[in-house]
């Protein structure tokens, strides 16, 4: 019998690689040196966690404050002047209000960029953020008010989503007064309406918009500017106005019939279910789409389930708002055989695939590769089946392509059909910023093209994630402000991110700066900052391979926990589904991040340097991102400094 020998999981990073065997020794950086011109410099880096954040969220920053490496300020008493954890909320917050709603639903492209994949698994950056939202939210957190003198300008916001509020957040803050103007009966947009109440529970996001509007943001609700008001009366009251009221209008399949009364958009179907009118579905229901919003489509329909003896009309009627289910109080429900179509392969969808998993999980029929090409319609003119056929789909060049599969039709019996196939923007006496493809064209300021004063973000310029639109509304907020202070624009950065800022840093531990003055760098005995640092977060993402990789070691990822439902037990729970990590896991969590591109303080520098040329600094003039200094009269340039820094943080860069 022969013997399987099977190669052994690597847990952790590896220097080496099978069958090397040769050994590069550190000594040889110092006979090196004799012609070495290089000396250590200090970079700071933007980490790809924070440059794959829409919001620009300073994600590095609030994961030291977590795991202890950057504390709170003190205050006299030498005692913290807050809590750690609402410390972390606070430096979080600058960039996103929204944590607690983000940390449920953002599908976090920060961990699919984080460095730490190329170890073993990334970072649980979404869980912490929950982690964050929760403690502010149960300890009742405000926002510090605003400590700018009012500058007496007015601004409207046209829509009170994700994009419109994180602008009237910003905006408030720098001293202006901002009215929302919004069409439904409550703030949220796409976070209340297009977002079932199970991924984000309606206390908490009122808990965080709460905290926006007792910041003085005002309000005008169940108002429609374009019907209930005229833009022109919008620009003769205020100065500027900020564009943020979404796609909240669905599209339609693209084929004969769509028009049939139980064949709906996902937009529609969500907000009849959002305000409590939809409450069962018909048995057989078929969404199309393959992103994010036929997910909670399709598992809002598992959820309500059918009753059997309904009339067949009362769906349409419920989401055209034209009635209740009352009689789902009274009756019992069955659940809902539910099909979601893409034209993609499963494994190349666009929805998040732990999203995907759990639809599964729930019994839902997800059927890939297929393209809707007709409506089956009965006697009485609804329709009954979805008709497909079997296609390829792919993007070329930034363009969709589908190549359908002849004679592969297939019909898909329906009571109720659901396109989820984009949205689209109500234009209804706004047609004047209308770019002629149903979205507005922007700079990257944000400011709407040839209309001065009027800037614009989210949906509005395309349809994308809630933290997108949050980031486009804080960026437009920085243009507003400007414009209304009469100051050119400034050039967006080209990575637009919240970062680490040394000085405020030093600031708050009372270290006071020399003056700066020429020339600073090849200097060690400054007091100005950092001797030779420089930062270059603005322009600079750190790759892993600009790491020591090897001194961190397999840690596993602290995971939520995440309450998975069967066919039977998701019918009528309505739960949240994602559990929050605990204090001491979401520690851990934060330590498991690898501080791309900052000191976090490991000593390597320190204690591999030959030439004690690295030392700490003294703790009195000591803080984040000030560790240790480099005394250039013993330093040899042997790189070692640079070789052993886990982060980053020290590049070899003096003297060129």
């Amino acid at each position: 019998m022969s013997a399987t020998t099977e190669t052994p999981q690597n847990l952790t990073f590896r220097r080496y690689k099978d069958g090397e065997n040769k050994v590069r020794r550190l000594n040889q950086k110092i006979f090196q040196a004799s012609y070495s011109y290089k000396c250590p410099t200090y970079i700071q880096s933007t980490p790809p966690c924070q440059g794959s954040c829409p919001a620009g969220e300073d994600i590095r920053g609030y994961l030291a404050i977590v795991r202890g490496t950057e504390k709170p300020p003190v205050g006299a008493d030498g005692k913290p002047v807050m809590p750690w954890q609402e410390y972390a909320w606070r430096r979080l917050t600058e960039a996103n209000p929204f944590p607690s709603v983000m940390g449920r639903v953002c599908p976090a492209p920060c961990e699919s960029g984080c460095n730490r994949n190329e170890v073993e698994d990334h970072v649980g950056i979404n869980s912490v953020e929950h982690f964050l939202g929760e403690y502010a939210v149960a300890n009742n957190l405000k926002f510090k008010q605003p400590v700018v003198e009012a500058s007496g300008k007015k601004v409207a916001i046209l829509g009170g989503g994700p994009a419109g509020l994180s602008c009237a957040y910003q905006l408030v803050l720098k001293g202006h007064e901002v009215t929302i103007f919004d069409e439904h009966a409550f703030l949220g947009g796409m976070m209340r309406y297009g977002i079932p109440g199970f991924r984000t529970p309606r206390d908490v996001l009122d808990a965080e918009i709460q905290r926006i509007l007792d910041l003085g943001v005002k309000t005008r609700m169940n108002c429609h500017v374009g019907k209930d008001i005229t833009l022109e009366q919008i620009r003769q009251e205020f100065d500027a106005v900020f564009l943020g009221m979404g796609a909240q209008a669905g599209r339609a399949l693209p084929i004969a019939d769509s028009e049939a009364p139980n064949v709906v958009t996902a937009t529609a179907f969500l907000k009849a279910f959002n305000d409590g009118r939809l409450q069962h579905v018909g048995k057989r229901v078929v969404v199309v789409g393959g992103g994010d919003t036929s997910i909670d489509v399709a598992t809002v329909a598992r959820r309500l389930g059918h009753i059997s003896h309904a009339n067949p009309t009362d769906t349409e009627h419920a989401i055209a708002g034209r009635m209740a289910h009352d009689v789902a109080e009274i009756s019992a429900k069955e659940g809902a055989d539910v099909t979601l179509t893409s034209i993609f392969n499963i494994d190349k969808m666009q929805a998040n695939k732990h999203e995907i998993e759990q639809a599964l999980a729930e019994g839902i029929h997800i059927r890939g590769s297929l393209v809707p090409v007709g409506i089956v319609r009965g006697a009485d003119g609804r329709a009954t089946a979805l008709r497909v056929m079997q296609c390829e789909a792919k993007m070329a060049g930034g363009k969709l392509e589908i190549k359908n599969i002849e004679g592969s039709e297939q019909d898909i019996e329906a009571d109720l059909i659901v396109s989820a196939i984009g949205q689209a923007v109500d234009f209804t006496g706004l047609e004047a910023f209308n770019n002629g493809k149903g979205a507005v064209s922007t700079d990257r300021n944000y400011v709407v093209n040839g209309q001065q004063g009027v800037f614009a973000g989210g949906d509005v310029i395309r349809p994308h994630l809630l933290t997108t639109a949050i980031g486009h509304g804080s960026i437009a907020a920085d243009g507003i402000h400007n414009f209304l202070l009469g100051r050119d624009l400034e050039k967006r950065p080209k990575i637009d991110a919240h970062q680490f800022d040394l000085m405020r840093k030093l600031a708050e531990k009372g270290i006071k700066i020399e003056t700066a003055s020429e020339p600073l760098r090849g200097t060690c005995d400054s007091n100005v900052a950092v001797h030779n640092f420089d930062d270059r977060s603005d322009r600079y993402i750190i790759p892993h391979d600009k790491l020591f990789l090897g001194h961190f070691g397999y840690t596993a990822r602290n995971k939520r926990n995440v309450v998975t439902l069967d066919k039977e037990s998701a019918l009528g729970n309505f739960d949240d589904r994602l559990g929050v990590l605990g204090e001491k896991d979401a520690v851990s969590e934060a330590k498991r991040c690898m501080s791309c591109g900052m000191c976090f303080e490991c000593d390597n520098c320190v204690v591999y340097c030959p030439q004690t040329a690295v030392s700490r600094v003294k703790k009195s003039e000591a803080t984040t991102g000030r560790y240790v200094k480099t005394d250039y009269d013993k330093c040899i340039g042997c790189h070692i400094c640079a070789d052993v820094c886990p982060t980053g943080y020290i590049q070899m860069g003096l003297g060129e």
